[in-house]
């Protein structure tokens, strides 16, 4: 039986395309890949890295006598080793951390020579929370600042606006990159300043700390904190591989559970001054 032959139009259409398909196949594709998908609409796009045209805001200290205050810190090594704002103890000859029953724990000093950062070094200490400085952040994300403001136990939830630069003019004047954030929620009855927060650990959703609070703009509704830039170098060696670090996940409805667990362990504690 003998089938019928192909019509020699269809055999050379079949050769061409078979040497076209061929070519096409050996052709380099530098093709981008798809775009990302869009960001949904609490968080934006990622946060980018300091620009000379980032915002600034401006600060002044005055040139006086060092005046006792108040503020927070957290552990961040199990050794004692703990953060918190170096405006809370510059100047200050015996800071402390309050562990309850009016008793107080005298720490050492080592302030950031480049930021609001100082490390208070304690002999022994509760476990560490986790710090991230290279997750990346993304414009809209919340954070949770825990701590003392006022004195008192209390707590305040954020969403992240970007980066700005502090300018801190007279006494220990530095331009610093910071991250901004917009207020959005606080401990219920809690009105006024957020002084004593400085030093507060500012919390992603993770219970990972990616910021420590520097300070407040009560008329614009802003939460200022660290940048990793800054934050990265002052930990760097502090946190030892292995280390139990202790992080939950953090959410508008737990946050002030969170909070008050943290503080019961001592994870965050009230920073004082005992010698001026």
């Amino acid at each position: 039986m003998r089938f019928p032959r192909p019509p020699d139009w269809l055999i050379y259409s079949s050769v061409v395309f078979a040497l076209v398909l061929g070519s096409l196949s050996r052709r380099e594709n530098a093709d981008a890949p798809p775009a990302p998908p869009p960001p949904d609409a609490l968080e934006g796009a990622l946060l980018g890295p300091i620009t000379p045209f980032d915002p600034s805001v401006t600060v002044t200290t005055p040139d006086i006598p060092f005046q006792p205050s108040a503020g927070t810190a957290f552990s961040i090594a199990g050794q004692g080793r703990w953060l918190t704002a170096r405006h809370v103890v510059d100047g200050c000859r015996q800071p402390a951390l309050v562990v309850g029953g009016g008793r107080a724990v005298a720490a050492d000093v080592r302030l950031s020579p480049r930021a609001d950062i100082a490390l208070l070094i304690t002999a022994g200490g509760p476990p560490a929370l986790p710090v991230t400085t290279t997750t990346p952040l993304t414009v809209g994300q919340r954070a949770f600042h825990a701590g003392f403001p006022q004195g008192r136990p209390g707590e305040v939830t954020s969403r992240l606006l970007g980066r700005e630069t502090l300018k801190v003019r007279g006494r220990g004047e530095r331009d610093e990159p910071v991250l901004a954030w917009a207020e959005v929620g606080r401990t219920l009855g809690l009105e006024g300043t957020l002084a004593g927060l400085s030093g507060a650990p500012a919390l992603d959703r993770r219970g990972r700390v990616v910021g420590l609070t520097i300070a407040e703009a009560p008329r614009r509704g802003r939460i200022y904190t660290t940048s990793p830039d800054t934050l990265g170098p002052a930990i760097r060696g502090e946190q030892r591989a292995g280390e139990l670090l202790l992080g939950e996940p953090v959410t508008i409805d737990n946050y002030g559970r969170v909070a008050d667990d943290m503080r019961r362990d001592l994870r965050i504690a009230q920073v004082v001054c005992l010698s001026a």
